[in-house]
């Protein structure tokens, strides 16, 4: 076999200029290429890290701001829950004092209408009562009667004291003053005459006496002197009992 050597030495040559224009113009840029796409995939992956690790961050900040939410929330709701309870709380009580004072109003009230209805009641029985006097008082009333309480009023005039006398007779000190005597019947010479001397004797004077009858007085006597009056008489007794009640009653 015969081998052409400058055949060989060309191809060889070819060969190797072949190789210098792949590894100048191919190889080299493809290296180039590789690199860039190394540093790009590497870049890629240290961006994704550390938004891996960024996400991790948030992630757990999250959990942390949930966990921290939810020990809020609780303590948010138990706050809720006392505050309600106190809330219900001064609620009942101011119920309970408004139905308490509701309660003392309307016995307050109840006991004002039974307090009326009471008076109504002892009025009505004062005025039944009185007109039952009145009436029986009426039918007892006679001239004896009447006889005997002049004695009981002129007993009393003798006794009253000087000092009850004193506006008597400042009154009576008037000469044109008449001191007036009412008497339910109709007085003889004897009773006047006593009256008339019981008059001037505690005044200290001689007192002129105007004698009327008055039926209205049932039995008994009313003597006038100006602004002042002593009376003893069935009319005016039964009315001055049943003042006395009504103003132990108000």
């Amino acid at each position: 076999m015969h081998i052409d050597w400058t055949t060989f030495a060309l191809e060889i040559i070819n060969f190797l200029v072949l190789v210098w224009i792949l590894k100048r113009f191919l190889y080299k840029p493809v290296l180039e290429t590789l690199n860039q796409r190394r540093a790009g995939i590497e870049k890629t992956l240290r961006e994704a890290h550390s938004a891996e690790l960024r996400a991790h961050s948030l992630q757990a900040q999250y959990e942390g701001r949930l966990a921290d939410w939810g020990k809020e929330k609780a303590q948010a709701r138990a706050e809720l829950e006392t505050e309600l309870a106190l809330e219900r709380s001064r609620q009942m009580q101011s119920l309970a004092h408004d139905l308490a004072d509701e309660r003392a109003r309307n016995a307050a009230v109840d006991a004002h209408r039974q307090q009326e209805m009471r008076r109504e009641m002892e009025t009505a029985a004062l005025a039944q009562a009185q007109q039952f006097v009145t009436t029986l008082l009426g039918r007892l009333a006679t001239p004896a009667l009447e006889a005997r309480m002049l004695d009981l009023l002129l007993a009393d005039w003798a006794k009253l004291p000087d000092q009850q006398l004193s506006g008597l007779r400042a009154a009576a000190g008037d000469s044109a003053l008449e001191a007036k005597v009412s008497s339910a019947f109709a007085l003889d010479e004897a009773q006047r005459g006593r009256v008339v001397e019981a008059l001037s004797q505690r005044l200290g004077r001689p007192v002129a006496v105007v004698f009327e009858v008055a039926p209205g007085l049932l039995a008994g006597l009313r003597i006038s002197l100006g602004a002042w009056q002593v009376h003893f008489n069935l009319t005016d007794e039964s009315a001055s009992f049943a003042a006395a009640a009504n103003h132990v009653d108000g």
